[in-house]
């Protein structure tokens, strides 16, 4: 199924005479990962306190996309300058993990209402990436299917803050998009499982 992690090639080409800049500047692509992981806490706590100053919603739609651009570099440093290690990878996965819960938690603050389904949120994101790095245990080949993997929950995670920000209601959809989100996060679990067994041969 369609994912945002379909146009990654076309981002990281974008990014290229960032990636160059950072190389000559003497960064590495474990200081990049770390670097996205403290970004997320920053996100996550921002986040958090936004009730307390609207301008703090920003910090998803924003910090989202830095994240993102973060996440493509660390790897594009690696494989193109011959970065790539064990910790690396550890520091990728788990800082990825990390990063998901701690930007999301403040859900739990902001739809109280649907606590449960926030909290399915919460588990099922934690599951669609071990079921990611699941494929690269059994396959060997990292699985990133979608409908609603990494690149698609700070997209849309990152129009929920943006609209947050203008006041707009959401109360009354609050139910729905949750309920939608969890499904598809299904759906991208299964579909995850599926192509790592068919891959696995």
């Amino acid at each position: 199924m369609p994912s945002i992690y379909d146009i990654k090639p076309k981002f990281q080409k974008l990014l290229t005479p960032v990636l160059e800049f950072l190389y000559r500047s003497g960064i590495t692509a474990n200081q990049i990962t770390i670097s996205a992981l403290v970004l997320s806490i920053i996100i996550g706590v921002s986040f958090w306190y936004a009730s307390y100053n609207q301008l703090l919603f920003l910090a998803l739609p924003i910090g989202l996309f830095l994240r993102m651009a973060l996440n493509a570099l660390d790897g594009m440093m690696a494989r193109t300058y011959n970065q790539q290690s064990k910790l690396g990878e550890i520091l990728n996965e788990l800082g990825d993990i990390i990063s998901d819960t701690v930007i999301y938690f403040p859900l739990l603050v902001y739809e109280s209402e649907h606590i449960y389904l926030v909290v399915a949120f919460l588990c099922l994101t934690i599951l669609n990436e071990c079921a990611g790095i699941l494929g690269k245990v059994i396959s060997g080949e990292r699985r990133y299917d979608g409908p609603m993997g990494k690149s698609d929950r700070a997209f849309l995670i990152g129009i929920y803050g943006l609209l947050s920000f203008f006041s707009v209601p959401l109360s009354k959809l609050s139910f729905w998009i949750f309920i939608v989100l969890n499904l598809l996060l299904v759906m991208s679990t299964i579909n995850r499982v599926k192509n790592t067994l068919k891959h696995a041969g």
